[in-house]
């Protein structure tokens, strides 16, 4: 049986909104919409082109692309269009790399 403080749920909902999601750097194209569309992810000191834009749709504070790598791993990042900031929400490796 599990016992919980009453206002447990409501800290935890609350300190999980604060939590940032991992930062990455993001080489755009503009369309000729001005939206912009990933072209290269940069995460730390690797570049990966964007192989193939899978999907983008727009939530009610970012911009959202489903994207395949040129390394052939699968990558979701959102846009905050009003900071400017990116973030990866979400990583799909393709297949398994030993460490070298």
């Amino acid at each position: 049986m599990s016992i919980t403080h009453p206002g447990a749920s409501r800290f935890y909902d609350e300190w999980m909104a604060e939590q940032r999601l991992l930062s990455v750097n993001v080489e755009c194209y503009a369309g000729h919409r001005g939206e912009q569309t990933p072209r290269t992810l940069i995460l730390g000191d690797r570049r990966i082109a964007v192989a193939e834009v899978l999907d983008a749709w727009l939530a009610p504070e970012y911009r959202c692309f489903k994207v395949t790598g040129a390394d052939g791993d699968t990558y979701l990042v959102r846009h905050d269009e009003r900071s400017g900031i990116w973030e990866l929400t979400m990583f799909r490796a393709e297949r398994f790399r030993p460490a070298t």
